[in-house]
């Protein structure tokens, strides 16, 4: 069932556009598709009275049948009102205040529409209610209009099982793009860090901007400078650590933005040849799409997990290393055997290592039957990872990065903490002489992985699997 209303697309081009009421069903959103978390939060307050809706970016993954990253409650309730059907629960916030709502170890964000009236945006007042507009729909659709891309503008009430649609976002879904609410260059000075999400967004759903956005992208990149080193690591996290890391590494060398962000991998593409829609992949690329089949938007990883490729792949550009070596390596951190075991096991194994990474050197024969000297690369490659580790937050050395090639723009910028790093030096850059025992059987590569563990950035779990993307890089299956 659709319902139309007369009314406007709060689109770049003001274009007008009816007003859709859609059933669920015809997306094939069942109320089964919420965590029982969640839906408990939403029953609360249904029962008190209260209109409740999911709202953002759970909509768009659910229309879309994938799997949201979380899922976001608005209601009609004040934020004092939500406190009082969840004691327990937390305003967080100052600019844009929301309750945390804790069910059991999972924390769900409630947002009111009368904080974000107060706090957003006014609407534009040439859109004035249309005829025929009740006062709940004029309630959704101010708040429809504050926010960030259309494709995040949608509402779903579970208990009708209606999708409200105010702003042209199924429509933009079915066309893959991704589309500011407002006019790209006004929206992206009002909230700079729009620009990564839209990248954030097109990466993970595979969407393509559209040319207005595009265009305010690459003209107001430098305003990233501008922006907290905490919230360029937070939305940096969202990118890499989700499921999605390879395709938003691309976006971002495609718009320019790698240079400002992450200058040292920029200048490792230029020394590739890359160009800036260029189809080809390279180490670099492969860690990460290896990363991305073993993440998932309800399953990532600890940002210890990518900045650990990011010095580890440095490593290997500043200097080419031995296959061995490096499997060597992998293996001693992921079973954490003696450095010995290690070396046999990596020896022995029969796999063809991938010749097209330049930074991979040729076996040296003078290794080859050499544990001792394979050792001494290992422990080398270990003290190289954390040197590389210590450039990330070098802002003489990040300036300096791209200085070959004086067309990028230049940025300095150091978003990861010395306090980050040096816990990524001691979590990658350390492989045990000594194991506990010796073994006599070979450690699988392929063992269940403990997401919690790997979430919270746990020592053990986050090396294991950093090994595991590693040789499974080096060694790719045929």
């Amino acid at each position: 069932m659709i319902e139309d209303f007369s009314g406007a697309r709060g689109s770049n081009k003001d274009k007008s556009m009816p007003w859709k009421k859609l059933d669920a069903n015809e997306f094939g959103i069942q109320r089964s598709m919420i965590p029982d978390s969640t839906r408990m939060v939403l029953n609360k307050l249904k029962k008190k009275g209260f209109q409740v809706y999911l709202v953002g970016g759970c909509v768009r993954d659910l229309i879309l049948d994938r799997i949201p990253k979380d899922f976001d409650v608005i209601t009609t309730a004040e934020l004092k009102e939500v406190r009082k059907v969840f004691p327990g629960c937390q305003i967080v916030g100052r600019r844009f205040p929301i309750c945390h709502v804790y069910v059991d170890d999972i924390i769900i964000e409630v947002s009111s529409f009368s904080t974000s009236a107060r706090t957003g945006k006014a609407p534009n007042k040439s859109f004035r209610r249309p005829a025929g507009c009740d006062e709940r729909d004029y309630i959704r659709w101010k708040n429809c209009l504050q926010r960030d891309f259309t494709v995040n503008g949608l509402m779903f009430d579970p208990s009708e099982n209606v999708v409200y649609d105010y702003i042209g976002g199924v429509e933009d879904l079915r066309n893959s793009k991704v589309r500011t609410v407002s006019a790209a260059n006004l929206s992206f000075v009002e909230d700079t860090a729009r620009i990564l999400r839209a990248i954030r967004i097109a990466a993970r759903l595979g969407f393509s901007l559209t040319k207005d956005v595009a265009i305010s992208v690459k003209e107001l990149s430098s305003s990233l400078l501008r922006l907290d080193p905490s919230r360029i690591r937070m939305e940096i996290n969202y990118m890499l650590a989700y499921g999605s890391a390879e395709a938003s590494l691309r976006l971002l060398w495609r718009f320019g933005l790698m240079e400002i962000l992450l200058p040292i991998q920029a200048s490792y593409l230029v020394s590739q040849g890359f160009r800036r829609r260029d189809g080809r992949s390279n180490m670099l690329l492969s860690l990460f799409r290896n990363l991305d089949r073993l993440v998932a938007p309800d399953r990532p990883c600890s940002e210890f997990l990518w900045i650990g490729i990011l010095a580890f792949h440095k490593a290997l550009v500043d200097q080419p290393r031995d296959p061995t070596v490096v499997a060597s390596f992998c293996l001693a951190i992921y079973s954490e055997v003696s450095l010995s075991e290690a070396i046999a096991i990596a020896r022995s194994n029969s796999k063809q290592h991938n010749s097209h990474f330049q930074e991979l050197s040729s076996p040296e024969k003078d290794t080859a039957d050499s544990e001792s000297k394979i050792s001494q690369q290992v422990i080398k490659l270990a003290e190289s990872i954390r040197s590389a580790a210590r450039k990330l937050n070098n802002r003489d050395y990040i300036a300096n990065a791209m200085s070959k090639y004086p067309q990028a723009p230049g940025s300095d910028m150091v978003f990861l903490s010395r306090l980050m790093l040096e816990r990524v030096e001691k979590m990658f850059g350390n492989v045990r002489r000594k194991g506990n025992q010796e073994r006599d059987d070979v450690p699988s590569l392929e063992r269940r992985i403990n997401y919690k563990s790997l979430a919270l950035g746990d020592f053990h779990e986050t090396r294991r699997v950093f090994a595991r993307i590693v040789f499974d890089t080096i060694y790719p299956l045929a």
